[in-house]
C-alpha cells in the first residue's frame, strides 16, 4: 500500500485536513474513507462520498443555514456546468441593474468570476467561517451548493426557498472531472491514470456521490415540488439556451417581458454569459479564488460529447451499463451519449 506524504502547511486547502476542528475530525475518523482522486481522501457520511478537506463547511452548513423563502439555490454535481449556469442566474436576475450600454460595462461578470458573485455555502462562505454573517446579501440571496438533497440544511427543504439543480451527461462529467482533477494535482505526481479514476467513479467514488444518487434526489424533488425545484439538463441548455433561460425566468418569478424578448435580452445573457466571452476575460485568465484554484481551470471546453475523445467504446460501455443499472425505473435518460 502506497502511503501518502503529508500535507506542507504551503499545500492548498484542498490538499490539507489541518484545518479541520477537532470535531470534524473525530467524526471523519469514525467514518468509512478512502483515498480520493479529486481530492486527497473522502469520507462516507449520510450515505455520500465527501471531500475530507470540506467537512468543516460541510457540518457548519447542515447546522448554522438559515435559508429564506426568497432564496436561490443552484445545485449540480460538480464539473456539471456550475459556472455558466452561476453566471446565467447572475445575469438573469440583475438584469434591470445593467440594462443600459453605460451599465453594461460595469457588469460584475466581466471582472469577478462567477464562484465570487455566487458564492457556494459548504465550499466558501460556511469554510471560511462556521455561522457567517449573511445580512449583507440583496434579496433574493443567490448561493450555490453541491451538497446531496438529503444533506441539505434542514432549513432549505422546510422552506419555500428554489433549487435550481443542473445536471450533466455522466460521461462528460467524468471527464470534466478527471482533468479538473488533473489540474489540482501537485505537478511532480504527474497525471492520475484515467482508468484507475474510471473505476472509482463507477463505484461511486466522487465528490458528493454516487453520481447516480445525487442525480436522482434532486430528480424525485422535482417531481414532487415542480414549484420548487427545477430539473435542468447541461445538454438541453446548450441546445436551445433561449428557451431554457426563459423557462429559469419563469420558475425563478421574473419572467421576460414581452419588451425584453423582442429586444434581444435573453440574447444579449447568452452572449455575456458564452464560454467564448467568460474564459477570454482577464479575471478567469488570471485570477484565482480564495482556496488557490486558479480562474482558468474552470474553463476548459464546455462542448457536448467531449467525452469520444478521451474515453474507449469500453470504458463507455462500463459507464452506461452503471448508469442504466443505477437509473433504472428514474424516469432518468441520458439521450445524448
Amino acid at each position: 500500500m502506497q502511503v501518502s506524504q503529508p500535507a506542507r502547511p504551503s499545500d492548498p486547502i484542498y490538499r490539507r485536513d489541518d484545518h479541520l476542528s477537532q470535531a470534524c475530525k473525530d467524526l471523519v475518523s469514525s467514518l468509512p474513507s478512502e483515498e480520493g482522486w479529486v481530492a486527497t481522501s473522502f469520507c462516507l457520511y449520510q450515505g455520500f462520498w465527501f471531500p475530507t478537506w470540506l467537512f468543516n463547511g460541510v457540518l457548519a452548513c447542515q447546522n448554522h443555514f438559515q435559508a429564506q423563502p426568497s432564496d436561490i439555490l443552484l445545485v449540480t454535481n460538480p464539473k456539471s456546468g456550475t459556472t455558466w449556469l452561476k453566471a446565467i442566474l447572475f445575469a438573469l436576475l440583475n438584469r434591470a441593474k445593467y440594462s443600459d450600454s453605460d451599465s453594461k460595462q460595469c457588469h460584475p461578470l466581466l471582472t469577478q468570476n462567477p464562484h465570487d458573485l455566487v458564492p457556494f455555502l459548504e465550499v466558501k462562505l460556511y469554510l471560511q467561517q462556521e455561522n457567517p454573517d449573511l445580512t449583507t446579501f440583496e434579496s433574493p440571496r443567490l448561493f450555490a451548493t453541491h451538497l446531496p438533497y438529503s444533506s441539505l440544511p434542514g432549513s432549505v427543504r422546510d422552506s419555500r426557498c428554489k433549487l435550481v439543480y443542473l445536471c450533466r451527461n455522466p460521461k462528460d462529467m467524468f471527464i470534466s472531472l478527471w482533468h479538473y482533477a488533473n489540474k489540482r494535482r501537485a505537478e511532480e505526481k504527474g497525471q492520475i491514470p484515467l482508468p484507475k479514476c474510471l473505476d472509482k467513479f463507477c463505484r461511486g467514488l466522487s465528490p458528493y456521490g454516487p453520481y447516480w444518487d445525487h442525480v436522482m434526489g434532486y430528480h424525485k424533488a422535482s417531481l414532487e415540488m415542480p414549484e420548487q425545484v427545477l430539473f435542468l439538463m447541461y445538454e438541453e441548455l446548450k441546445e436551445d439556451p433561449r428557451v431554457h433561460v426563459s423557462r429559469l425566468a419563469d420558475f425563478l418569478g421574473c419572467p421576460f417581458s414581452d419588451e425584453e424578448l423582442r429586444d434581444g435580452t435573453v440574447e444579449g445573457i447568452m452572449r455575456m454569459c458564452s464560454f467564448d466571452n467568460l474564459s477570454s476575460l482577464e479575471v478567469n485568465k488570471s485570477g484565482k479564488l480564495w482556496t488557490g484554484q486558479e480562474n482558468q481551470w474552470f474553463f476548459r471546453r464546455g462542448k457536448v460529447g467531449d467525452w469520444v475523445n478521451h474515453l474507449s467504446a469500453e470504458m463507455a460501455d462500463k459507464i452506461d451499463q452503471v448508469m442504466e443499472e443505477k437509473l433504472r425505473d428514474s424516469g432518468l435518460n441520458f439521450q445524448y451519449k
